[in-house]
């Protein structure tokens, strides 16, 4: 690069550093939107008054931090990003006031036309061309209305009028009546032309220049493709404009879905850590047991109310420290073997309330309950929740024995007990 222009260009940038406000002449807007586009902040000075700072400016660098998070109860709360708010785009052309006159007449391009009405219609387009030479438009349109009206069917009638229009400066009147000449002939050269300026005339730049172009490709001449090099500058900048906001919207949305997945996730997470913690908590309350790590969760509450026929006299000996809380109460009325020691209290340290079976025999206090502890599968079924609800539901009442005698899993298991609890034979 020349480096003429370079020490110029250096020269130019220190004094935006100084003096940001001339970045606000309109002349500068393209250098000024290329530098908003590289994620550049600029001070509000650099906007011509009565404009505004976009709201939102892309960073990419720090497009991470750019949210401010919030932590409540463990879910992340993002602060919402502001709505992004449009700059002004710096097109260059002039356009007029919309014409709001009625509609002009237009014939019914439906009916048959004559040959008679055909040439009378020719003749009243040439008395208009004659007062467009002159430059009476007025009269031109009342003589071209007249052609339409005998000869709907002809694009060419329509279309010229709205050349007529367009010198008129009435861009909605052309309008209309191009888009008549099209639905009679899509592939109306003059129709897209006129269409096309009239848009032009309006500010609708990128409609104009889709219409020019279509002209230009059907029946090319100099005067569409000079109103193109007018009118596709204008266009090229609204697209851009355009897109640029398109793709920072559609960043806004991927930002906001984004945040909204973190925060189901952790709320996701923080309920399962809730419900851990509760769980755990649950556990360590219920978990009486037995020493050494046998697992009576919670105990065996209630007891064996009612008793099981053999009795329980005489206690349970040896002791269980720390062991079955609610303990095996006594087990009175089962007229068990003869030698019991009704009432002998419980286990010390441990299974209190064992007492003795009353006005019965009863077993021999010296039973062997390690028996029962060294059975693997005891023991395991302990740990079955609905196995353990059927041994407290024969605790609360022996006549209950009977509805659990046709489980598959529970009645082997009181079986078993039972047996162990009758003794030798």
């Amino acid at each position: 690069m020349d480096a003429k222009k370079l020490s110029e260009l250096k020269q130019f940038i220190e004094q935006c550093k100084a003096n940001p406000s001339i970045l606000s002449d309109p002349s500068l807007s393209f250098f000024r939107d290329y530098l908003e586009s590289v994620g550049c902040k600029l001070p509000q000075s650099a906007y011509k008054s009565g404009d505004h700072k976009p709201a939102y400016e892309v960073d990419d660098s720090d497009e991470d931090d750019m949210d401010e998070v919030k932590e409540t109860g463990g879910v992340p709360v993002y602060e919402e990003e502001d709505e992004i708010v449009e700059s002004d785009v710096e097109l260059e052309g002039e356009t007029v006031e919309p014409d709001n006159d009625p509609p002009q007449k237009m014939g019914d391009s439906s009916v048959e036309v004559s040959e008679e009405n055909m040439d009378a219609a020719q003749e009243a387009k040439g008395k208009a061309m004659e007062a467009i030479s002159e430059g009476n438009f007025e009269e031109a349109i009342e003589h071209l209305t007249q052609a339409i009206l005998l000869n709907p069917t002809s694009a060419i009638m329509y279309a010229t009028r709205a050349t007529v229009y367009i010198k008129m400066k009435k861009p909605n009147a052309a309008i209309r009546d191009a888009n008549a000449a099209l639905e009679i002939n899509p592939d109306s050269a003059k129709g897209h032309k006129s269409r096309g300026m009239a848009r032009a005339m309006l500010g609708q730049w990128e409609d104009a220049a889709k219409d020019l172009h279509v002209a230009s490709n059907i029946d090319y001449d100099e005067e569409i493709s000079a109103v193109l090099k007018k009118v596709e500058p204008n266009a090229h900048k609204i697209e851009e404009h355009r897109r640029k906001y398109d793709r920072l919207r559609k960043e806004r949305e991927d930002r906001k879905a984004e945040r909204e997945r973190q925060r189901r996730k952790a709320e996701a997470q923080a309920a399962y850590e809730k419900a851990k913690k509760q769980e755990k908590a649950s556990s360590s309350r219920g978990s009486g047991g037995m020493p050494g790590g046998m697992p009576f969760p919670g105990g065996m509450p209630g007891g064996f109310p009612g008793g099981m026929p053999g009795g329980f006299p005489g206690g349970m000996p040896g002791g269980f420290p720390g062991g079955m809380p609610g303990g095996f109460g006594g087990m009175p009325g089962a007229g068990g073997m003869p030698g019991g020691m009704p009432g002998a209290g419980g286990m010390p340290g441990g299974m209190p309330g064992a007492g003795g079976m009353p006005g019965a025999g009863g077993m021999p206090g010296n039973m062997d309950y390690s028996k029962i502890l060294n059975d693997p599968e005891l023991m395991a079924a302990f740990k079955d929740p609905e196995i353990m609800a059927a041994l407290q539901d024969v605790m609360k009442d022996p006549a209950n024995l009977s509805k659990h005698q046709s489980n598959p899993k529970v009645a082997p298991i009181i079986a078993k007990m039972m047996s162990k609890f009758a003794g030798p034979k």
